[in-house]
């Protein structure tokens, strides 16, 4: 007998339950339409996903379970219907992340997550107390198993599902983006599901979340292990997959978007998101000429639209020509507003303000730092009068060695590229103009620079990007010693300084904005060094 589950791949907002609640009950209804028999959506998914510290406020759970309950009665109207919904409950003495199979207008039976990720973003110790106890239901003759998301990363939880007579898993999930993370998951669900015997329904958020970039990618493998269904990537969906027996009917698989256009995807979800769910009228961008901000300002465009967008150039007398006619060149290609403020004159009467003081000093990187002070002052303040969020334009590999200025150009609301590095920024670029031709070349062919003193290049103060990138690479998301680096090729007094300028910037990236995250480990939640630290590797 056939079996019709239905995936929704939906955009939770954290603390929207009324809207969340609408959602799934909306998905339902289309799903009862095409003769599902049964619902599955994300971890979390009436409540949003992560609640953090909301986690720890008893009011949060009593509208959760006042909502769950409503959400139970209004899906009455679909007989039979079998909802699975993920929410956080109590009994009272233990807080529980928890999946509730809500059925005929009640909550039919509730399964507690097992395995509490507390690693890398996650930190679910902190709030849930962990649960052995397995569900399993009947339909149609096909009895369907309840996972969560990290359960089915350990075996200890399949197994469960598997001895109470699961014949096919079920898994709502959180499970945030980065580089290469689905190829991880169909190899953690091989290990510890397939092996089994049993098929699985994967069922992931997609959105974005403050740092967090929920990718969807939901699928459905066979017993053998056999991808058979996949969802769409960085969108809602919402997929019918028929079961015949416990066997998935397999359908037609989508192209795999390649690593750039999946990277800037997640970009363009995680600007959308954050500009919307936190209601901002539109963003700021300082225009320079240069590559990362010709980034951003692409990325902003495809995630808000031209009219939500406003790009300033702040030329000084060290800004190039080549700046200007480039910066107003993409501009026209995009159709955004665009306005020139010169900041020459500001520049000049705060060196007059402070000539006193500097008597007799030379010109160093105070002078530059002004500049760019100067510019996220303009930023800010247009920000405040017009509502307008600034995004800034540092990169990953700037933010690693500091080579940025505390409230001049790290001043905004949200760092777009924060978790990019310089040499991924340039093939980003590549990627997005081959989807059509809105950077200009010669943005992505001259020399890197900040325009802050005459003939200024980036490979003044720093190693080429190349070398830069590769030592942070192994150093700060491969957690590799530095006798490693040296022994993969790297100089060991490029490696020496690099390390360095790691360690001793922390204050700078402390007082960052909230960026996001595209590599399994970026300068935010998942780093947590010390600023005051004296040990050195």
């Amino acid at each position: 007998m056939t079996v019709k589950v239905a995936i929704v791949q939906m955009n939770s907002t954290v603390g929207d339950l009324a809207g969340n609640r609408a959602r799934i009950l909306d998905a339902a209804r289309r799903a009862a339409a095409d003769g599902a028999d049964i619902v599955l959506t994300p971890e979390m998914s009436l409540v949003g996903y992560p609640p953090e510290d909301l986690l720890l406020r008893n009011a949060f759970y009593a509208k959760t379970e006042e909502t769950l309950v409503g959400l139970a009665a209004d899906l009455a109207a679909f007989p039979g219907l079998h909802v699975i919904v993920g929410h956080p409950g109590t009994d009272g003495k233990a807080r529980y992340n928890a999946s509730s199979v809500l059925l005929d207008g009640a909550v039919s039976a509730t399964y507690r997550k097992h395995e509490l990720p507390n690693t890398t973003v996650f930190d679910e110790k902190r709030y849930f107390t962990s649960r052995d106890e397995p569900l399993v239901f009947a339909v149609k003759g096909v009895r369907f198993g309840l996972n969560i998301c990290e359960d089915t990363w350990f075996p200890h939880a399949p197994q469960r599902a598997k001895a109470a007579g699961a014949e096919v898993l079920l898994v709502p999930n959180g499970s945030p983006y980065h580089m290469n993370k689905q190829d991880l998951r169909y190899e953690t669900m091989r290990q510890n599901v397939s092996v089994l015997g049993m098929s699985l329904v994967y069922a992931n958020l997609v959105g974005g979340q403050d740092e967090l970039i929920f990718d969807g990618h939901s699928f459905v493998m066979d017993q053998e292990g056999e991808l058979r269904v996949q969802l769409k990537h960085f969108e809602e969906d919402l997929c019918i997959v028929e079961f015949d027996g416990a066997r998935p009917v397999a359908q037609p698989l989508p192209a795999v978007l390649p690593l750039e256009g999946q990277v800037y995807k997640a970009l363009v979800l995680g600007v959308h998101d954050y500009i919307g769910k936190n209601g901002f009228p539109g963003v700021l961008i300082g225009m320079s000429g240069g590559v990362d901000s010709a980034l951003t300002l692409a990325i902003a465009v495809d995630a808000l639209g031209a009219d939500k967008v406003r790009a300033i150039m702040m030329p000084s007398q060290y800004t190039a020509d080549i700046s200007w006619i480039d910066s107003r060149e993409m501009v026209g290609r995009l159709g955004v507003r665009y306005d020139e403020i010169p900041i020459q004159a500001t520049f000049d009467a705060f060196r007059a303000t402070l000539a006193a003081e500097f008597a007799g000093l030379k010109e160093d990187a105070t002078e530059e730092n002004i500049q760019a002070r100067i510019r996220g002052t303009l930023l800010m303040a247009l920000s405040n009068k017009h509502g307008s969020i600034v995004l800034t334009t540092g990169n990953k590999s700037e933010m690693a060695v500091g080579y940025c200025t505390l409230y001049g150009d790290m001043a905004g609301g949200f760092a777009v590229i924060k978790d990019i590095a310089k040499t991924l920024v340039y093939r980003l670029c590549d990627w997005r103009n081959a989807q059509s031709d809105v950077i200009p070349q010669r943005i992505l062919t001259r020399g890197p620079s900040a325009e802050l003193r005459e003939n200024q290049l980036d490979q003044d103060s720093l190693p080429p990007y190349e070398i830069l990138d590769g030592i942070m690479r192994m150093y700060m998301e491969e957690n590799h010693s530095i006798a490693e680096i040296v022994a993969a090729g790297y100089p060991a007094a490029d490696v020496a300084r690099v390390t360095r300028l790691i360690k001793i910037n922390e204050y700078k990236r402390r007082q960052s904005p909230v960026g996001i995250r595209v590599t399994h480990r970026g300068f935010g939640r998942d780093w947590r060094y010390p600023i005051t630290s004296k040990f050195y590797e």
